[in-house]
This record gives C-alpha cells, sequence and structure tokens, in this order.
C-alpha cells in the first residue's frame, strides 16, 4: 500500500536527513519498522513453519524477509541517519536474552544480529544461520557508506569481532593457520572485511563472491584470519604515464595575460575540454594539481569567482599539533593512507602529513560553523564523519601539506566549495541559519534535486524505475557526492570530477550524477525487476564509466539547463 500511493518513496526521502531521520525515531516508526523484521526473521506470519519448516533458502536474504530488508536499508541510506540512530549508542551486550525478547531499535538490531559473538546470543535466536546472514548481510550494505562504516568500526570494532568469528570457525582450533570452515556466515564475514579494507574504485580492488557454487571447490576466494588480506584482492596498479605534453601544460606553464575578449578562465576551459576529449590521462598527477591550483586562485583571487567572504587563516603550528581528532577521523585517516599507498601517491610517513592537515581542516571549519541549540546527533561535535575531498585534494597533491592547506583555503571562497565538499558546508555560517542548522547538505536540498528534474526529462526510465523501487536518485546523488566517490570511480575519475566542479562550474555536479544514470541504464532497469535496485547501486562500482565520454553529453545539459541549475545554486546558498 506505502509504494501504491508513494509513501515509501516519501519515507526515504525524509530518512536521508538528520532531522527527517529523528522525526521518524520519535514517532514510533523505526521501532515498528525493528520489530516488524523481527516478527518475519524470529517468528514467522504463523504457525505454519512448526508443521512445514522452511526449507533452507539459497539466497542470504528469504524472500519473507525481503521487504524489511529493503525498508531498513532505505532507512539507513544516509551516514547522517546512521550518526543519528547509533552514535554514541553502545550495544547491550547482556549475560542473558529471553527467547521473547524483541529488539526495539537499530541498535537492539546490530546487537542480536550483526555483533553475534557469544553462546547467549546464539541460543537467543531461533533461526540462526538465517537470522545472523541477514544481519551481515544489512552491516555489508552499510558499510558501503565509507562514513557509516568508520562509525561502526569506531564504536563496536567490527573488524576484529568477524576476524574472531573466523578464527572460531576454523576446522582444527589447536592450528594456528587452520582452514576456515566455509558456510553461508563465513563467506558472507569474508565479503565484508575484504570489502572495509581494501579502497578502490571498479579496476582498483576485486570484491570476493558471496556465492558457494557446487563441485570440490565451493569458494574458491582465500579467506584469511588477520589484515592485511590476501593479495589478490589489491590488484596490481596501472600506473599510466603523466608525461605526455599537452596543450594545457603549455597554458598553465604561460604567464602572458590573454589578449581580446576571451579571458583566461574562457581559454582555460576551451583547454580542458579538449584535453579531457582527445588526451583524458595527461589530466593526471603533475597537470592536474598544478591545474586545479591554478584555478583556484585565479576564482578565489577575481570578484567574480570569489562567492564566500575570503578567510584569514592563522594557526600556530603547536596549537593546531594539540588538535584532537576522534576515532573515526583517526580512522578514516588510515583508510585514506592505505589508498594513496596503493596509488602509489604517498610515501611511507605521509600519514603523519595527513593527520596534521586533517588537524587544520578541523581548526578552520571549526571557526565557520553556526553556534546552534539543536538536538541533533550530527551536529554536537562537528562534522559527522570525515573529509573526503580533502583527503582527495592531499593524495592530488601527492601529500604536500603546505599545497593541500593553500588549494583547501581558498577552496572555501568558491561557490564549488558549498556542493564538492560536504565537511566545509555542514552547519557553516556562510548559508542560511535555519539551513545550517538542520544539518542538511545542499547537495540533497539543491544538486539531487535537479538530478531528479533533468533525469525525468533525459532519462526517464531510469526516473521511472526508481519510482517503482520506493527508492530515490537523491539517497545515491547523496552517498557518492557525500565520500567523493570514492569505492565508486577509479582514482583518474575521482581527480576528474574534483577538477571539472572547479574549473566549468558546481552545476557539473548534477550532470555528472545524470551522465551516471544514464551510464547505468540498462542495470538500473534489470535489477528494477529483480527488486534488487538499491542492493546494486551501494554495493557494485561504477564500472566501464570514463569522464571523457560522457562530457559532450554533461556540455549539451550545461547549454540546456545552467540558466536555471547554476543561478538556484547561486540564490540558495545566499538565501
Amino acid at each position: 500500500r506505502c509504494e501504491k500511493f508513494g509513501y515509501g518513496v516519501m519515507v526515504t526521502q525524509i530518512a536521508a536527513t538528520a532531522p527527517g531521520v529523528a522525526a521518524l525515531h520519535n514517532s514510533g516508526f523505526v521501532r515498528l519498522l525493528v520489530v516488524d523484521l523481527w516478527s518475519a526473521l524470529e517468528c514467522g506470519g504463523d504457525d505454519a513453519r512448526v508443521i512445514r519448516p522452511k526449507p533452507t533458502p539459497m539466497d542470504s536474504i528469504d524472500r519473507s524477509c525481503l521487504k524489511s530488508f529493503l525498508s531498513l536499508v532505505n532507512l539507513l541510506s544516509s551516514s547522517l541517519s546512521v550518526w543519528e540512530l547509533l552514535s554514541r549508542q553502545p550495544l547491550a551486550n547482556k549475560s542473558e536474552y529471553s527467547l521473547r525478547e524483541i529488539p526495539s531499535s537499530i541498535p537492539d538490531l546490530i546487537d542480536r544480529l550483526v555483533a553475534v559473538d557469544s553462546d547467549v546470543k546464539i541460543h537467543s535466536l531461533f533461526q540462526y544461520e538465517q537470522s545472523h546472514t541477514f544481519g551481515l548481510r544489512l552491516l555489508g550494505v552499510l558499510c558501503c557508506c565509507l562514513d557509516s562504516f568508520l562509525l561502526l568500526e569506531s564504536q563496536y570494532n567490527i573488524c576484529c569481532s568477524l576476524l574472531q568469528s573466523q578464527r572460531e570457525n576454523v576446522a582444527d582450533q589447536d592450528a594456528t593457520d587452520g582452514a576456515i570452515i566455509i558456510d553461508s556466515l563465513s563467506v558472507e564475514r569474508n565479503h565484508i572485511l575484504v570489502r572495509v579494507h581494501v579502497v578502490g574504485g571498479p579496476s582498483e580492488r576485486r570484491l570476493p563472491s558471496r556465492a558457494l557454487e557446487e563441485g570440490e571447490l565451493p569458494y574458491s576466494w582465500p579467506m584469511f584470519l588477520s589484515y592485511p588480506p590476501p593479495s589478490c584482492y589489491v590488484p596490481a596498479l596501472q600506473v599510466k604515464n603523466d608525461a605526455q605534453e599537452c596543450e594545457i601544460s603549455a597554458f598553465l606553464a604561460s604567464s602572458k595575460e590573454p589578449r581580446g575578449e576571451e579571458s583566461w578562465l574562457e581559454i582555460c576551459r576551451r583547454h580542458f575540454c579538449k584535453a579531457m576529449k582527445s588526451k583524458p590521462n595527461t589530466l593526471t598527477g603533475k597537470v592536474l594539481a598544478d591545474l586545479l591550483e591554478k584555478v583556484v586562485v585565479h576564482l578565489s583571487s577575481s570578484a567574480s569567482g570569489s562567492f564566500f567572504s575570503p578567510v584569514q587563516y592563522k594557526a600556530v603550528e603547536k596549537n593546531v599539533k594539540n588538535v584532537v581528532l576522534s576515532s573515526v577521523e583517526q580512522l578514516g585517516i588510515q583508510t585514506c593512507f592505505r589508498y594513496g599507498c596503493y596509488l602509489q601517491l604517498l610515501q611511507e610517513d605521509a600519514e603523519s602529513d595527513l593527520e596534521l592537515l586533517m588537524k587544520h581542516m578541523k581548526n578552520f571549519l571549526s571557526t565557520q560553523r553556526v553556534k546552534t541549540s539543536s538536538a541533533l546527533v550530527s551536529l554536537q561535535d562537528g562534522y559527522p564523519g570525515h573529509d573526503w575531498l580533502a583527503s582527495s585534494v592531499f593524495l592530488i597533491m601527492a601529500g604536500n601539506v603546505e599545497r593541500s592547506l593553500r588549494l583547501l583555503l581558498n577552496l572555501s571562497c568558491l561557490l564549488s566549495s558549498a556542493f564538492i565538499w560536504p565537511a566545509r558546508i555542514h552547519g557553516s555560517e556562510n548559508i542560511p541559519q535555519e539551513v545550517a542548522e538542520s544539518g542538511i547538505s545542499p547537495v540533497y536540498w539543491c544538486t539531487a534535486h535537479y538530478v531528479e528534474m533533468l533525469l525525468k526529462a533525459e532519462v526517464p526510465l531510469v526516473h521511472s524505475a526508481f519510482r517503482m523501487s520506493g527508492f530515490t536518485p537523491s539517497q545515491v546523488c547523496l552517498h557518492w557526492l557525500t565520500q567523493c566517490f570514492w569505492n565508486y570511480l577509479d582514482w583518474t575519475e575521482i581527480c576528474q570530477y574534483i577538477c571539472t566542479c572547479v574549473v566549468m562550474g558546481p552545476d557539473y555536479q548534477v550532470y555528472l550524477c545524470v551522465a551516471l544514470f544514464k551510464h547505468l541504464e540498462p542495470e538500473i532497469l534489470e535489477r528494477t525487476q529483480s527488486q534488487e535496485l538499491q542492493i546494486f547501486l551501494k554495493e557494485e562500482p561504477i564500472k566501464g564509466f570514463e569522464f571523457s565520454s560522457y562530457l559532450e553529453f554533461m556540455m549539451g545539459l550545461q547549454r540546456s539547463y545552467r540558466d536555471v541549475v547554476l543561478t538556484d545554486m547561486v540564490n540558495k546558498a545566499v538565501q
């Protein structure tokens, strides 16, 4: 009934925001969702299963529980929702659980279905393997959102718990390297352990299958008892030569002012588009770093380009080093450092430099935030998550703290920063007070709104597929853009996304998302039919997408819609 009248879509849109999910929680909606799930998973709809037990399901999610599973995925799609419902919420870890004790909150659900780390919890489940597999499957989907994973790991130490469960599931407990027993639980744990540790786009990491096969070798992917994972999950990096000469390199090296009516920025954009279409591989490494740096300096020093008030940030190094980073921020730094090392962009001692940059950013952004009396958890202690844009800039600058800091400070003056840099605009005094106090990102209330509008006009089948699924393009955009496409695109495409939004304008963020949905159209239509759309878009990287192949399409969208989209971005940012 909800889907028929569009209530499912409405609820998922509300749940994507911190105040929205808080309202759903206070209304009793979340409790009802959890109780309904427990009834379907552990109790069943009637007494028929006592007489005719259900066969062992082949899928990790039994079809009778699929609707509850998708409702939970929709509810927890946004990291802000996860933060609001789970932050500072310890697990019960009771010494005894009654068989009649029904969980009534998301922390309760994690305690009973995910963190099943004691005999007491195992014996409290009527259908241990099915219910625990369900919990692990939900955990796997949640961990696709990097900020959600960082919160879960910092609070519940899930990786250690999963590894310990693998150690307890070996054939010979006396052996130090005994073979792990292959079953649905060990396969699910193995998948999660690889997913949360190995960072990268479609060609930069290999995720193990969840499927068991018939025959002598039911599972061909190696399992492990401690980190790091086996090297087969990390493909050899294909190093591309960025030393090729291109016109944009010569243009950036020239200090001459352009003659005629064409401005420096217009010439730069022309060179950028030409390079993107003909030689996209040249827009990497030093060329990309120089381009980004010069364009940001040019825009921030001009009256037309500098949108927010120029910042005066002078921090004493001693004071910056005393800034305390949260456990979530520290885990984020470790994650970024691993990725940077894999990409061969960072040296072994770069982790401390990244930590210093993050302390600078935390110190700087704290001076930009509004003071609020809001009870929302996500507005209490700075930005709820890791600063993926700042980390991306650090990698683009090959670990140079000074260049990274200078670029980020200049970038904070630009309109683009309100959209591509979520940590910078979160609760910022530079946006309307009521918006800042809501904690809702401009990516959601502006970018995602126009993505849906353009999808309806330009890719109508995809727009219809989302309406049928009860899921929304807004949630997907918020997820992708909040973590700067990490784990969804390869590093080259991530760099080109950042650079395009700065060089060509922030409205290209909208056009890129539309291009991505157009690229994924065949898969989206297929997955909608099988009720897998939400799971597919969260778990799968965006394979085969090349920025250069869709640039012409995006430029066409710019010609048709810029007057509306960019104008609204400007107006909404200063209301």
